[in-house]
């Protein structure tokens, strides 16, 4: 039978699970607010370990705490990043609008740690706590988790998506296909040229991305309340970025202006947008690759993709393009998670915004979706595609936009009759133009050089 300890805060008594660390903030918030199953994310979490470990250095840097609760709130921190007690971050997504009891829920954690590990007496809200508001630690986190993930999750997942089609492109560099717009035949290209838009696709999201960086290194720690910095030391701020700096290896900064960083969430809506470009960029590669690989017999069948599972359970045989449908799915989950984020960070009001739990689960689930779906594509479709010459070869063959290459000589107007002529009696353009005698063959393979046109 579970057994309990009574906790208190200022609004008295209650009972805890006494298998846990957390306190009675935590504990009413994990009473209160039975909503759903979106736990806070651990990146969250993880990041306002860190900033608590840096808090704590700064304030006894600054004289305000004792270099002994100064260690044991380090000692706990690292203790917890080790992954030691990370079940005790139970509260979802949904409760407080400032984040307040995931803060609460860090702070008591951590006093509870010190004092079993370091047998140091601390306080959540007087010593871990200290120069601190929920207002200013949790959007603090918001940034530090986005910025850490982006850097460590999603950026290594397109390079190795980049790597990946960088080798598809040279080899597919001699394959002549034709192209399409409006979902109807174009004129000629090389498979590698179409891939070079793919690849190009990832490199430029991840520039845009990367131009969104500075932003969300901007901390507002040090905000406290409402931006005026009350209770926080002179230099708190600039000395508990220097320590987040050196610990996360990522140049965080003071924010030049706390009223901004409290209640403006716009470095979340810019950040997000450059997500939502890479999804869209995500979504056009994984359609374009699974239309072009449709088939086998009855579509355009000119890629083959891997056969990873059976695409049925009525149909024996049949394989489906599996993982552009779950990369798909991520982009348009990306693409609301954008719109959440966009009214989210509109609620502003005042002096601080009280959406960002679900501004940050948003984002660090867009984030987490990316990554892993980029690289599940990558290893699972992308390494395995092949081009399948006869049926690209087939196509291009029967393509009427082949006489666009011939209008310079025989006029738009003419060329428009041949292609009809070609299409309404199934003729190639070279039978069509030779019947009506509008250029003779030797012109004919002259000007229709794919390999010039291309």
């Amino acid at each position: 039978m579970e057994e309990f300890r009574i906790e208190r805060d200022t609004m008295g008594e209650i009972s805890v699970p006494d298998n846990h660390f957390w306190g009675a903030q935590t504990e009413r918030s994990r009473r209160n607010f039975q909503i759903g199953t979106e736990i806070m994310p651990r990146e969250i979490i993880e990041s306002f370990l860190i900033l608590k470990r840096s808090c704590a250095l700064a304030n006894c840097d600054l004289g305000k705490l004792s270099k002994v609760k100064s260690q044991a709130i380090v000692s706990a921190v690292e203790a917890v990043l080790e992954g030691k007690y990370l079940h005790e971050f139970p509260l979802v997504v949904w409760q407080t609008g400032s984040g307040t009891q995931s803060n609460m829920n860090v702070n008591e954690v951590i006093s509870h740690i010190g004092q079993k590990e370091s047998n140091v007496l601390l306080h959540p809200n007087d010593d871990v706590n200290m120069s601190q508001s929920s207002n200013d630690t949790f959007p603090t986190a918001m940034n530090m988790a986005a910025l850490i993930s982006i850097k460590n999750q999603l950026y290594p997942a397109i390079d190795g998506m980049v790597q990946v089609l960088t080798k598809k492109e040279e080899e597919n560099r001699h394959i002549i296909k034709i192209g399409r717009t409006h979902l109807q035949d174009a004129v000629p290209l090389r498979l590698s040229q179409d891939i070079s838009g793919w690849r190009t696709m990832l490199t430029q999201a991840k520039d845009m991305i990367e131009k969104t960086e500075s932003h969300l290194l901007a901390l507002a720690i040090g905000g406290t309340a409402v931006g005026t910095g009350i209770n926080c030391p002179e230099g708190f701020a600039d000395k508990c970025c220097e320590y987040i700096a050196a610990y996360t290896k990522e140049s965080f900064v003071s924010s030049e202006n706390k009223f901004h960083s409290l209640t403006s969430k716009d470095a979340y809506v810019y950040t997000h947008g450059a997500l939502k470009a890479l999804a869209a960029n995500l979504m056009k590669i994984a359609n374009d690759i699974r239309w072009l690989a449709s088939g086998p017999r009855c579509g355009i069948g000119e890629l083959r993709i891997p056969e990873n599972e059976p695409g049925s359970s009525i149909m024996p045989g049949k394989v489906n393009p599996t993982q552009c449908e779950a990369l798909t799915m991520i982009a348009i989950q990306v693409m609301g998670n954008d719109t959440s984020i966009g009214m989210g960070a509109s609620q502003g009001n005042f002096e601080l915004n009280v959406y960002m739990p679900l501004l940050a689960y948003n984002m660090l689930q867009s984030i987490r979706l990316l990554s892993d779906g980029i690289v599940s594509f990558t290893d699972n479709c992308l390494v395995g595609i092949e081009a399948i010459p006869e049926n690209i070869k087939e196509n291009l063959e029967k393509s009427l936009m082949l006489i666009t290459s011939l209008t310079p000589k025989i006029g738009y107007d003419n060329a428009a009759v041949a292609a009809k002529k070609a299409f309404r009696e199934n003729l190639t353009i070279k039978e069509a133009v030779l019947a009506m005698g509008l250029i003779n063959e030797s012109e004919y393979d002259e000007i229709v050089c794919l390999e010039r046109i291309v």
